[in-house]
């Protein structure tokens, strides 16, 4: 574990300050406080830092866990063999800030509207990954395969559902800009890569 990680000094780095980040928030309310993302706060004083802070904290340790490990299993790889270390941080930085603003954007009205964690960041990596990636089998709850396109369209699609709903407690918002933002970025980086995942899914189909 700790070898991959010292070969990918950004995902450590990345790591290390969410969890340092969390950690103060967990313990210090009035840290946390002023940090997270807040809608009020950010359309009526114009906090938009919130939107890049809130993507360091996290509400609960499994939360946090949840989100570094899934770090953790696809952040090295793009790090290393995909992306390179700068648009490595171009597809997290602009997924991060993107979910955080999709998140504003959608719940302008609700000004009591609060989120916090990486998952617009990470949602975009995962994105990016299945863009080089399409038929690698990425593990749902760490046990069911499924190939990344299918899942990165099956995500993509319920974040846009679920986005705006008031009564669910997950930041559809975030994910859903977070995995646009990914997308997006992976495109500009790399322009023949829509080119490549429409030929694998063309010979795919054409061998069935």
């Amino acid at each position: 574990m700790f070898e991959v990680l010292l070969g990918a000094p950004i995902t450590l780095a990345l790591i290390a300050a969410n969890v340092a980040f969390s950690l103060i928030g967990f313990s210090n309310e009035k840290f946390f406080r002023a940090n997270y993302l807040l809608v009020g706060d950010i359309v009526q004083k114009h906090q938009w830092y919130r939107v890049l802070t809130s993507g360091f904290l996290h509400v609960s340790p499994g939360h946090l866990l949840l989100n570094m490990l899934t770090l953790f299993f696809f952040g090295p790889y793009l790090e290393i063999k995909l992306l390179g270390p700068t648009g490595y941080l171009l597809v997290y930085f602009v997924s991060l800030i993107a979910g955080g603003a999709w998140a504003v954007l959608e719940n302008y009205r609700r000004l009591d509207y609060s989120a916090v964690g990486a998952s617009g960041a990470v949602s975009g990596a995962l994105i990016s990954f299945c863009m080089f990636e399409p038929f690698s089998l990425i593990y749902l709850f760490m046990i069911i395969p499924i190939p990344a396109i299918v899942f990165g369209v099956a995500f993509i699609s319920y974040s846009a559902f679920a986005s705006g709903n008031e009564d669910s407690k997950i930041g559809h918002e975030a994910h859903l800009g977070g995995a646009i933002a990914g997308l997006l970025v992976t495109v500009c980086l790399h322009p023949g890569i829509l080119n490549s995942l429409i030929s694998q899914v063309l010979s795919l189909v054409s061998s069935v």
